[in-house]
């Protein structure tokens, strides 16, 4: 891999945001994802190929190692700023077309639950992974999901749940969606929500943290 690529990949895979952030503490002063990206931009490396290359392998590293109970929460949420930073630099390329996202991912915390940070890393990992996120945010009815899929391009939607309290709320906004659009792949995550619970309510799957989901897209060819 191109030495800047690796570097950059590390960075996001440390959290290591910009060069003004404090942590990790052994790379303090040194350039961040932010700085990295702009310079492999500068460069001339593809946008497409910083992201392949770079992002999504920082970001999956560290989901590789939640997965094996190596990384925790706050080490993806903290990747997941560094690549966020990085994907400012890209952004421009995805808007402009030169970089054609992988599909629309719409994602939102369901009815009643006030929770975000869960739903923000999984945003965050997705649009890392080149897709187009449509954040609707927490408390959000099913309606407010019916109205975000019409003209989005290869939809998915994800629903978040952090409440047992709110998770009949879930199961409603499936069954909402697929009675209206069965063609759209609606995943479901959150602390009380099980693969079982997903299955149950209709849902195409249930993934514990969001590099899980991303692997699951990939096999399908999203």
């Amino acid at each position: 891999m191109n030495d800047i690529l690796q570097r950059i990949a590390t960075a996001v895979e440390r959290g290591k945001t910009d060069r003004d952030a404090p942590y990790p503490p052994d790379l303090r002063g040194e350039e961040g994802a932010a700085e990295l990206t702009a310079r492999a931009l500068q460069q001339g490396i593809p946008p497409e190929r910083v992201l392949a290359d770079a992002l999504v392998q920082g970001m999956q590293a560290v989901g590789d190692r939640f997965e094996r109970g190596q990384a925790f929460l706050p080490d993806l949420l903290i990747a997941a700023r560094a690549m966020t930073a990085a994907m400012a630099h890209l952004r421009p390329a995805f808007e402009s077309g030169a970089v054609q996202h992988r599909g629309t991912f719409v994602v939102g915390t369901v009815a009643g639950d006030l929770h975000d940070i869960g739903k923000r890393i999984v945003a965050m990992v997705m649009e890392g992974n080149g897709w187009k996120v449509v954040d609707l945010g927490i408390n959000v009815p099913a309606a407010r999901f019916l109205e975000a899929i019409p003209g989005q391009d290869r939809c998915v939607v994800g629903l978040s749940a952090l409440l047992t309290t709110t998770m009949p709320a879930m199961e409603n906004t499936v069954r909402t969606i697929k009675a209206q659009h069965p063609e759209v792949p609606v995943f479901v995550g959150g602390a009380p929500v099980t693969a079982e619970f997903g299955a149950r309510i209709g849902a195409d799957g249930y993934f514990p943290n969001p590099q899980g989901l991303v692997r699951h897209l990939g096999r399908r060819g999203v």
